[in-house]
C-alpha cells in the first residue's frame, strides 16, 4: 500500500513522506501532549513497523518523517526518535540504507517541548541525523541555536552541507 500511495502521490506531482519513523502504531500516549514511547524491540519493529519504512525506501521515498516517541529497548535511552542517532543514523541511514530527507515531526509537540528547549531540540535533532527540523515553538529561538552550534562547531558545516545536498537534489528534481 505504501508504494501505491508514493506512486499516486508522485503521478499527481506529489513528493509523499512516510511517517512516523521508527512507527508509532503501539503508543498509548499522544506525541502532540507529552512523552511516549514503545517499549518493542529493533527486532520487534523489523517485523512489524520496519516493513513500510523498507517497502518506501525501496520504492525511492525522498522525504521520511520523524516519531517524537522514544524508544528505550532499542536505543537504551529515553530520548525521543527525533533527537536519537541511533534511530536515524544507525537504523534508519545504516541497517536500511535511507539516503534522502529526514524531517522532523512538528517540534511545537508537548513531547519535545515538555523535554528541551527549542535550541537543545533544534541542535539535537539536527545531530542526531534530521534535515529540515519543522514547525519548532519558536523558529528565532531554534534558528539562532542553530547557527551557534556550528559557530562553535558542535554541529559542523559538513554536516549541514549534507543536509543542503539533500533539499537541493529533491528540489532540483522537482524543477525548483
Amino acid at each position: 500500500m505504501v508504494t501505491n500511495y508514493l506512486q499516486g502521490l508522485k503521478d499527481a506531482g506529489i513528493t509523499g513522506c512516510i511517517k512516523h519513523f521508527p512507527g508509532h502504531g503501539d503508543t498509548k500516549a499522544d506525541t502532540h501532549f507529552g512523552y511516549a514511547q514503545s517499549m518493542k524491540t529493533w527486532e520487534q519493529m523489523s517485523a512489524c513497523e520496519m516493513v513500510t519504512f523498507r517497502a518506501g525506501i525501496q520504492w525511492g521515498c525522498r522525504l521520511i518523517m520523524t516519531a517524537h516517541i522514544a524508544a528505550p529497548n532499542v536505543t537504551g535511552t529515553d530520548v525521543p526518535s527525533t533527537m536519537s542517532s541511533i534511530i536515524l543514523q544507525n537504523k534508519l541511514r545504516g541497517e536500511l540504507d535511507y539516503q534522502n530527507i529526514i524531517v522532523t515531526d512538528a517540534m511545537d509537540m508537548g513531547a519535545i517541548t515538555q523535554q528541551y528547549s527549542n535550541a537543545e531540540a533544534a541542535v539535537g535533532s539536527i545531530l542526531a541525523g534530521v534535515d529540515i527540523v519543522l514547525a519548532p515553538k519558536n523558529f528565532i529561538e531554534a534558528f539562532d541555536a542553530v547557527i551557534a552550534a556550528v559557530g562553535n562547531g558542535t554541529i559542523s558545516e559538513e554536516r549541514i552541507n549534507q543536509s543542503v545536498r539533500r533539499i537541493l537534489k529533491l528540489k532540483k528534481e522537482k524543477g525548483q
